[in-house]
């Protein structure tokens, strides 16, 4: 990059860091306003509530207008752990079995089910408080927007029956659930962090209620050199509102909007030979990745008495996705670009206007007999247009170039739902269907290499009925057995029905892949200090697309099969329950927890037939210790332990991930009366080293023994 390039590109993103710092001024100002304008308003001394309030485990089998019954869910609990920070989705998962984090040195999110493909979980539903996040719900499911956790109360897993709730994906449902307005005149969090390789995270919130009014606004930076030894910064600015109108006791409206903007640098891959020498080297100097992301969205809950409950959603926003990648003449696995095509590089910008709309009702009858039924029913409209434009920059850090494809794109999703659980005694019983469909449109404009055939004009119709079964019966002692069916199915993405590389074609007879999967498990809480969930799985996914040479089409079938555990046991409440004393009212609770995925996953049939799905690994194993003093005091140290696997279905010998183990300690410890909190932490505190993440372009390495210190002050 000459001079004045590079500067105009670094003029260009402190740019965007100071409208990004300005944004969050303002939300943070706004409310404070908005505080101290109230005439009620009162600044009132700290007051320590002790609430008995049960935090789940699993969901409910109804919440809302939504049925989990019959389903097998976990509720990811961020509120009991300690504070966890640079979203550490290691420490996230580390209670729910099933989940394989595909880790790297970025933002971004790359998460698997059951030896799914994890790449930027585009086979798991993700949502924020129940909408989606995905860039493209299926034209692109990639989601490279996760909000911080700081501004998150749990996250809700649904797995297997999740397709009936929220969309067709065979990985299951993410949901983040954000929290609450405070429920007092005002609350005001400071939280500044400072870690290994220059990390610095900053989050500002600020929240209250006055009278019906309810609103929560945050700002959040977080900025890193990155572990590797060039091009592994990473810059992050968000902000964002949340207000809450309690407009009377049956009715609440919540309207949101959130602002996000990161880029960081791609440092590229390593070859086993660089990696096991050092894993800190850099092989790309000039590859950068940016993302740009502006969401609303506008909810209400009515009920209309205490059998019927309306639930309206509407959102809408803007994403932008933009890389500059220098160009290599061969595959070079490991390798730093060289040839020919190395002087020049690629430069691919995306967006994604969405926006969408969908309706829910619940209704609880009574039926066959006296017990209460409930029937939930709902549509969901969903549309994105996306227009895709890939430029040739003339250098290898070329900031624009010369346009050569340009495409218009665009999805538009409708889908019908229904549920019904039937309670009959202590057996239940849950039907649904799920009615997809979805219209998928791709026009080239411009493809320079095209030279021989016609620029491409797709337009595709799939219309896909979808099935599920979920059964419940309640055990003596607290337990309930469980199990559900339900098919799913994956849709072909932008650049299956229409490739971007050369001579590329797609078979005629292109079809979506297809899912379905069973969980029998057993669940339950017996006594209060101990809870488990043991399961069974199966899953079948078939006609899954791929490349076959120059052509795309459908690939072959897997099946997926295995044994999940979880069970936690609180050390102090069982001493407390055997010796009749009141230790826990004094210490609190040290948990133990174990959780464990035993999978067998094979394809059956296809080109691959005999050979193991990639991110499939035979265990993981996650387990832990935690204290919790009362809120005052939380402690974890927590090991994830992960079998060797490939890391693509050929199961090339290159793309091998050696199997690995990592211990976290994390803490944080309020000081000062509760109002001040010192966090500290030792992720991977044993220096394993390891990586889990191999891509086309080579092993990408996982960082070694770091560290984190930082202070929260809450008013």
């Amino acid at each position: 990059m000459v001079n004045g390039e590079r500067k105009e590109n670094e003029m260009r993103w402190r740019y965007q860091n100071t409208v990004s710092l300005l944004i969050g001024a303002v939300i943070c100002l706004t409310h404070f306003l908005a505080w101290a304008g109230a005439k009620d308003a009162t600044l009132l001394k700290e007051v320590v509530v002790t609430s008995e309030q049960e935090r789940l485990k699993n969901l409910p089998a109804v919440h809302g207008a939504k049925i989990y019954g019959g389903k097998k869910t976990s509720v990811i609990d961020l509120e009991t752990a300690p504070l966890i920070i640079n979203n550490n989705y290691r420490q996230v998962i580390m209670k729910t079995p099933g989940l394989l984090l595909s880790e790297e040195s970025t933002p971004l999110l790359s998460l698997g089910y059951r030896g799914l493909e994890p790449h930027r979980a585009q086979f798991t539903q993700l949502l924020k408080d129940g909408i989606p996040i995905h860039a493209d719900m299926f034209g692109y499911p990639e989601a490279y927007y996760t909000p911080a956790l700081q501004t998150i109360d749990h996250v809700d897993f649904i797995q297997g029956g999740g397709a009936l709730l929220y969309g067709p994906q065979p990985g299951g449902a993410l949901n983040f659930v954000t929290k609450e307005p405070y429920d007092g005149p005002l609350s005001l969090t400071l939280e500044n962090t400072a870690g290994s390789y220059g990390l610095f995270s900053n989050y500002t919130g600020l929240s209250g209620t006055q009278g019906p009014w309810g609103y929560y606004g945050y700002f959040h930076h977080r900025q890193s050199q990155g572990f590797r030894n060039n091009n592994s910064q990473v810059d992050l600015y968000s902000g964002g509102t949340k207000f809450k109108i309690q407009q009377d006791e049956d009715t609440t409206w919540k309207i949101g909007f959130d602002a996000y903007q990161e880029n960081h640098g791609e440092p590229g891959g390593l070859t086993r030979a660089d990696f096991d020498s050092d894993p800190t080297k850099t092989n790309r100097l000039n590859d950068r990745f940016e993302l740009n992301r502006y969401a609303g969205s506008l909810s209400l809950d009515r009920e209309i008495d205490q059998d019927h409950l309306w639930e309206l959603k509407m959102f809408g926003g803007y994403y932008e996705r933009l890389s500059w990648r220098q160009r290599n003449s061969g595959g070079n696995f490991g390798l730093s670009p060289s040839g020919a095509n190395a002087s020049t590089n690629d430069i691919e910008s995306q967006e994604f206007l969405t926006g969408g709309a969908e309706a829910r009702f619940k209704k609880d009858y009574l039926s066959l007999g006296s017990d209460e039924s409930t029937l939930t029913a709902g549509a969901l409209y969903y549309h994105v247009t996306s227009p895709r434009i890939d430029k040739r920059g003339a250098t290898p850090d070329a900031t624009d170039g010369t346009i050569r494809k340009d495409s218009d794109r665009a999805v538009n999703y409708i889908s019908v739902f229904v549920e019904n659980l039937f309670r009959l005694g202590k057996l239940s019983l849950i039907p649904g269907i799920r009615l997809e469909s979805i219209w998928q449109f791709v026009q080239e404009n411009i493809n320079l290499d095209k030279t021989t055939v016609p620029l491409a004009d797709d337009a595709s119709f799939d219309f896909v009925p979808l099935a599920g079964l979920g059964v419940a019966y309640e055990l003596p002692a607290g337990l309930e057995a469980y199990g559900n069916i339900s098919q799913g199915y994956r849709p072909k993405i932008y650049t299956q029905a229409v490739p971007t590389g050369t001579g590329q074609v797609v078979n005629d007879d292109l079809e979506a892949g297809k899912s379905w999967q069973v969980d029998i498990g057993l669940r339950g809480e017996p006594v209060k200090y101990l809870s488990w969930d043991a399961s069974l799985f199966y899953m079948a996914f078939n006609d899954q697309i791929g490349t076959s040479g120059s052509t795309v089409e459908n690939v072959g079938d897997a099946r997926h099969q295995g044994i999940e555990l979880a069970t936690e046991f609180d050390l102090i409440g069982w001493l407390d329950e055997v010796n009749q004393t009141d230790y826990g009212k004094k210490l609190g609770s040290v948990n133990l927890f174990v959780n464990s995925m035993l999978l067998n996953a094979e394809f059956t049939q296809g080109p691959n037939e005999g050979k193991t799905p990639q991110y499939a690994p035979d265990f993981i194993l996650k387990a832990g210790i935690e204290h919790d003093h009362h809120d005052r005091a939380k402690l974890r140290f927590a090991g994830t332990f992960v079998d060797d696997h490939f890391a693509n279905d050929t199961n090339s010998a290159s793309f091998i991930v050696p199997s690995y183990k990592l211990w976290d300690l994390t803490t944080e410890l309020k000081v000062a009366k509760g109002a001040a909190s010192l966090l500290g932490g030792i992720n991977n505190i044993f220096d394993e080293h390891y990586f889990a993440r191999v891509r086309t372009d080579g092993i990408d390495p996982a960082p070694g023994r770091n560290y984190y210190v930082g202070l929260k002050m809450v008013w």
